[in-house]
Order: structure tokens, then C-alpha cells, then sequence
């Protein structure tokens, strides 16, 4: 890992970004500082385009010759996406993860940064500003809580068990009818409890700190699933597409299943899926 950069250079970009750009405008939003996307329920603020443009540079610097793709920046011009499968190490930036959340003066938003080279993740991390608190993983050396006071704790994922006594995120909201409607019936049997907060990275922070076992995910953005499955592998748990393939970070369908093992990934699949 010594090519690459510090991961508390990029902790200290992140924390200071948050600090000038985004927590400012955390419920205190003005008019004309929300926009639809696609629709009323993709929805991008200031804070968003903001950080993502102070971001961008500060992360190149770190890593000369590196390239990025912010969340913001794809949804202009998709062609950015092509960067993933190339040569050149990759940012890979969401600058206000749970933009939804945040937008309506919710507290579960995040920020999400991770380093891909050559289609692989090298670098993660879950920066939960009002928590005070950043996930941080690096590829064969852990995952690791980093708390704004110094303090540092070594993440690791619940144990498995069957999935009737598992308690997990389920995102159903890009599959298909009548598989959604099916799979919803089937959870209500196949898993003790399910939720949705509308942020996979505060997802992903229940998962890493034992406040839930699994997670799943139709649609695998980079910007919402690199840094997370990088963070939840090396804190010891188990992730593939629904086909059980690898997930690579340029892969935008086929669904994620993150577990804490291979066992319970295999039962969580058989008992959701028709």
C-alpha cells in the first residue's frame, strides 16, 4: 500500500469538507437549494455539487495521475464511468450519501470516498459527520472505527446465524414486478427484521459496528457500494452479486448480498429468492 496515499489524508479531506461545506447546510437548506435528478426521489442539494467540486482536486493531489468519478459528476456525463476500467487509480466520490435524508434534515447521511486500481478497491472509507466518527479500511490491513477524538477500534462483522434470526437492510426499490412484491412476501418469513434507511452507508456502518447481520442492494452504484464492501470484507464478512459472481466496482447491476459469512450468504439467498 505504500503507493498510495495516507488513508488520514483523505479521513482529514473528508472531515474538512464536511466541516466547511456540508454541516453549514445541514437544516438550513434555502429555496433553489434542492433539485430533482431523475425524479422526486433522486435528488441533489448544494452541499452535493459543492463538496463533491472540493473533493475532486484535493484527492488528485494526493495521488498524481489519478483520476475521479463523483457521484455528481456521472449523473453530467456518464462517460466518466469508463475511468473504472482502466489503468489509472480511481477516486470514487459520493459526496452526500442519503442526499434524501439530508435534504429533509435527517440525520443518517454520510460521506463516502475509495480508491480503485485496475478494477480493484484498495481503499475505503464511511465519513458519518454527525457521529463524529469515519470507517476506514484498507485492503489485507482491516477495517478500523476512527473516532474525531483519536480513539480507533478494529471493526469486525456479527457472527452468522440462520436467517430467521438475522436482522438486515433489504432495498427492493429497482427490482423488477412481480419478483419485488414476491421477494417482500418472503422476507417477512425468511429474516427476523428488515429496514431501509435510505443511506447504504449508514447501511453499511450497522453492519460493521454489530447492530445488524446483512444487506441488499439491486442496483450497485460505485459511489454507494465500493467503500462499503471493501470496509465489511476486511471487518470479516462476505459479499457477491445475487449470481454469487465477485463484485468489481464497475459492475452497475446484478445486485449485492453482503452477509457475515458464506454459509449464511448461501441461506439468506435460497430462503429470499423464488
Amino acid at each position: 500500500m505504500n503507493r498510495y496515499p495516507d488513508p488520514s489524508a483523505v479521513m482529514g479531506i473528508m472531515r474538512e469538507t464536511a466541516n466547511s461545506v456540508i454541516l453549514p447546510r445541514y437544516r438550513s437548506l434555502q429555496r433553489g437549494e434542492i433539485q430533482e435528478k431523475t425524479g422526486p426521489d433522486d435528488l441533489v442539494t448544494i452541499a452535493d455539487i459543492e463538496s463533491e467540486r472540493r473533493m475532486t482536486p484535493l484527492l488528485q493531489d494526493l495521488l498524481p495521475g489519478s483520476l475521479v468519478v463523483g457521484e455528481e459528476a456521472v449523473s453530467a456525463d456518464k462517460l466518466i464511468l469508463n475511468a473504472l476500467t482502466g489503468d489509472a487509480p480511481v477516486w470514487i466520490v459520493d459526496p452526500v450519501d442519503g442526499t434524501r435524508n439530508f435534504a429533509r434534515g435527517d440525520s443518517k447521511f454520510c460521506v463516502m470516498v475509495s480508491l480503485v486500481h485496475r478494477r480493484q478497491s484498495v481503499l475505503g472509507l464511511i465519513l458519518d459527520p454527525l457521529g463524529e466518527r469515519c470507517a476506514v479500511a484498507v485492503r489485507g490491513e482491516g477495517a478500523w472505527m476512527c473516532h474525531y477524538t483519536g480513539r480507533e477500534e478494529r471493526l469486525s462483522v456479527l457472527a452468522g446465524r440462520p436467517s430467521t434470526e438475522m436482522r438486515g437492510a433489504l432495498n427492493f426499490r429497482f427490482m423488477p414486478s412481480p419478483l419485488k412484491e414476491e421477494m417482500k412476501e418472503r422476507a417477512k418469513d425468511a429474516v427476523e427484521e428488515h429496514f431501509r434507511y435510505g443511506c447504504a452507508g449508514h447501511e453499511y456502518l450497522t453492519l460493521l459496528t454489530g447492530k445488524a447481520h446483512f444487506a441488499m442492494y439491486p442496483k450497485n452504484m460505485p459511489w454507494d457500494h465500493v467503500a462499503g464492501t471493501l470496509l465489511h470484507q476486511e471487518a470479516g464478512g462476505f459479499h457477491a452479486r445475487f449470481n454469487k459472481m465477485p463484485y468489481l466496482p464497475d459492475q452497475l447491476d446484478g445486485g449485492l448480498l453482503i452477509a457475515p459469512d458464506e454459509a449464511a450468504w448461501d441461506d439468506l439467498r435460497d430462503r429470499l429468492w423464488p
